[in-house]
């Protein structure tokens, strides 16, 4: 029925990935020996100052603006370009070995990854409009960095560079490939603690394009099946690290997992797919027992609380399995990398939001796989009830830590905007572990509180809980639902992530979470 459903829903299948395929390399040239298409140089606002003779102050752009005859200088100060963040100005020159220049603001200071990040999409995006296959990165105040932080700051420029040069356009029918082939790193060292930064930002940055290509899959295509077939590929591909169990009805009902089952048993064409993936490292011992949790919602229609309306945000509900994507995209990275002393198991349940007259209604109550009885007063509300038993089925497992990622709630987004991820815990451990891991990859999290007055709200007159409260502070009961799920002995961490692993002006998925998920793994590495 599933093939029927395909055909019927248009004769679409994705063409070839794009992903890009970009060789980094670390040199100890001088900037004006550099010879290819585009230079780009990093600068903040204290390099572009001019002494009273009207040069550049900075040693580095003091020699470019030589070299162009007081091209630079010029050209910034009739387009008012300062140094603030997000400003750019890109020049086609002649008489130099490169073909153009580019200075790229970084604001007051430069410290976080995050601006780093920023800064590679923002050249990335200047290499395409100019069609540049090759392209050298500099920063003006490379001498005012410590040693130390030269490779990592390397690595969250390349990272950023192809997250903006990625372009999904499997589904277009004349599609562009990527050009550029090439990123010289000048003025910041070389060796083989670099070498290792820049090969790390490769295999998070391919774990990004898998989950922004599973994210960007329309559901027509991304089915819960489909899904589960893309997870066996990776596993298949790093078959030394990774193995892959897919349970279908009949096993969900052997493991009692009723919530999940409410959501999709009789709603849909598209079968749910439950997927355990999971890492081992290729040798030594295990010392911690890692849970990855996605929620993989592949469409949501929020069944008879039906999406409607010119906000509901119907047309992005492809996007409920953003959760999913990041994990698998995490795993694909953490196969490449091969950590030593640590388990991970990386868990969905998949499945798709539909209506049908056999599906859940509101009101009808539900049974987890832990024996917790939810009356579902929302059929919209339907992420949390697949999480619930995946989060029983993990911590079986034992697990030591467990995250859990979903586009849980619209109040979320509310709260935080579009860019960053809520953080909810009772674990300050964890919560230090997680922060630190997205300030290191440059991923926006802010922790909201587990207020457990608001459990009140969740109480049901029938059944254990209910699936939803009031509006007031959704997010916040939405993360007290998931942790009656999780056992009291396992560090538990839930990131409603339903605001940034979207662009919304593009249309498009960000790959958010996977650096955030790599960084912590390796971390807790050995």
């Amino acid at each position: 029925m599933a093939d029927i459903a395909r055909v019927t829903l248009g004769l679409t299948r994705p063409g070839p990935s794009n992903a890009p395929k970009i060789n980094f390399a670390a040199k100890d040239i001088d900037v004006l020996e550099w010879s290819r298409d585009l230079l780009a140089v990093g600068v903040i606002e204290k390099d572009v100052e001019r002494d009273e003779q009207g040069h550049f102050k900075n040693s580095l752009l003091h020699r470019l603006n030589e070299a162009l005859g007081g091209l630079l200088g010029e050209a910034s100060s009739e387009e008012e370009f300062s140094g603030k963040s997000a400003q750019s100005i890109v020049l086609r020159v002649s008489g130099l070995r490169f073909k153009r220049v580019g200075l790229f603001g970084l604001g007051q200071s430069a410290s976080r990854a995050v601006a780093f990040v920023d800064l590679g999409e923002a050249i990335a995006a200047a290499a395409q409009a100019s069609r540049a296959a090759s392209l050298a990165l500099a920063l003006a105040f490379s001498e005012d960095l410590s040693d130390g932080s030269k490779p990592d700051i390397a690595s969250a420029i390349a990272l950023g560079i192809v997250k903006g040069i990625f372009d999904d356009n499997r589904y277009k029918s004349n599609p562009k490939m990527t050009l550029l082939q090439s990123v010289d790193v000048l003025g910041l060292g070389f060796g083989p603690n670099m070498e290792k930064k820049l090969k790390y930002a490769e295999y998070v940055s391919s774990g990004i394009v898998f989950g922004k290509e599973l994210v960007n899959s329309p559901a027509n295509i991304l089915t819960p099946g489909e899904f589960a077939g893309e997870v066996l590929k990776i596993a298949e591909e790093y078959n030394d690290v990774l193995s892959a169990k897919i349970f279908k009805e009949d096993r969900m009902i052997e493991l009692k997992m009723g919530s999940y089952l409410g959501v999709t048993a009789a709603a849909t064409a598209n079968p749910a797919h439950f997927i355990h993936l999971c890492y081992k490292p290729p040798c030594g011992p295990v010392l911690t027992k890692l849970g990855l949790v996605g929620k993989g919602i592949t469409f949501d229609s929020g069944g008879y609380n039906l999406k409607t309306g010119p906000n509901s945000n119907i047309e992005t509900m492809k996007k409920d399995m953003g959760g999913a994507a990041a994990i698998f995209g995490a795993a694909k990275a953490i196969a490449e990398l091969k950590p030593l002393g640590v388990e991970i198991h990386f868990v969905v349940a998949a499945c798709e939001n539909m209506i049908s007259a056999t599906g859940m209604r509101p009101s009808d109550i539900v049974t987890a796989s832990n024996g917790k009885t939810i009356e579902v007063n929302n059929t919209d509300a339907e992420g949390r009830l697949t999480l619930a038993d995946a989060l029983i089925y993990t911590c079986k497992l034992g697990v030591d830590k467990i995250i859990d990622l979903a586009t849980l709630t619209g109040a979320c987004i509310t709260a935080l905007g579009p860019s960053v991820a809520g953080a909810f815990t009772p674990n300050e451990e964890l919560a230090t572990e997680v922060f630190a891991a997205a300030e290191r990859s440059g991923e926006k999290i802010w922790r909201l509180p587990m207020e457990e007055s608001y459990w009140e709200f969740m109480k049901s007159g029938v059944a254990d809980m209910i699936n939803t409260g009031p509006g007031q502070g959704g997010a916040i009961t939405g993360a007290l639902f998931l942790k009656q799920f999780v056992d009291e002995n396992v560090q538990w961490m839930h990131l409603d992530m339903s605001g940034p692993i979207w662009d919304a002006r593009k249309s498009i998925a960000t790959g958010f979470g996977v650096s955030t998920l790599v960084e912590w793994v390796m971390k807790n590495s050995s």
